[in-house]
């Protein structure tokens, strides 16, 4: 694998390093193998470094481009989790935190009462009575989920 497919792997899978010129460890430096640009490969050694070889937190946080808290976190992950701890989570909310069920119904009865209701009225519908701004994408797609269950209840 050549180095500008691996990167775009890495990038693609949420592992490549922002920071690999930060990593100053000399095996990254001295062995092929050792990829400063592979965020797994770059906490896992600096992990090891503390643990197997006594290091310290500071020493390897500092060489390995990380801050010491981000030292534990990884830290943490690996203990509980092993190497897929150290893949990076998604960010951001997991699931739809405005429109909840009771939203998700009250769009749905209003649907029902009116066909030919757009998304963007339902948009005025919803901070009427909800007091809730939404992006039109976000009813969207909440409303197709909720057919598609419906669909699949049918067969």
């Amino acid at each position: 694998m050549n180095q500008n497919s691996k990167a775009k792997l890495l990038n693609k899978k949420g592992c490549l390093n922002p920071k690999p010129q930060q990593v100053k460890d000399e095996i990254f430096e001295k062995y092929d193998f050792f990829d400063p640009r592979d965020l797994i490969q770059v906490k896992y050694e600096m992990i090891r470094k503390v643990k197997k070889e006594e290091w310290t937190v500071e020493r390897a946080s500092k060489n390995f481009g990380f801050s010491r808290p981000s030292f534990y976190d990884a830290q943490k992950a690996f203990e509980s989790e092993g190497i897929p701890g150290l893949i990076p989570k998604k960010r951001g909310p997991k699931n739809p935190h405005k429109l909840t069920d009771a939203v998700i119904k009250y769009l749905v009865e209003c649907i029902e009462q009116d066909h030919k209701l757009k998304p963007t009225e339902l948009l005025s519908l919803l901070e009427e009575r909800f007091d809730l701004v939404v992006d039109v994408r976000s009813i969207q797609r909440a409303l197709a989920k909720v057919k598609k269950k419906q669909q699949r209840k049918k067969t």
